[in-house]
């Protein structure tokens, strides 16, 4: 127990850092907090409810890992490296990946529930 409660506490942390100076996960914390009310009425099951938000925190843990990527990066070497400019690129790419991951799961839902509207 109490080796869950000491990694309950360092997740703590690395959210409130995060939270407080990563303008990217800002932004995607934003999307997460609005992903829940509009995915209750995008959504026509709760499954389909699940998926929404799900793919939005898919984002939001992509961005913290590439965030502990960039910072080990960081700790390691501040000058150009080609090995660790690909390891930033990489993590970077997984983020974008995870943007389009969502967007789409999101375009294909408003769809879906625009094309179930009444006519």
């Amino acid at each position: 127990m109490k080796r869950l409660l000491s990694a309950f506490r360092n997740s703590v942390r690395a959210f409130r850092r995060l939270a407080g100076s990563e303008t990217a996960f800002q932004q995607e914390l934003v999307l997460l907090a609005l992903s829940l009310p509009l995915g209750w009425f995008v959504s026509t099951s709760w499954g389909g409810y699940a998926l929404l938000v799900g793919a939005v925190l898919a984002l939001v843990m992509v961005e913290v890992l590439n965030t502990g990527i960039e910072a080990v990066c960081d700790a390691v070497s501040r000058e150009f490296n080609a090995d660790i400019q690909l390891a930033k690129d990489c993590g970077s790419l997984a983020v974008l990946i995870a943007v389009v991951l969502a967007a789409g799961i999101w375009i294909v839902a408003v769809a879906e529930r625009i094309a179930s509207l009444p006519v």
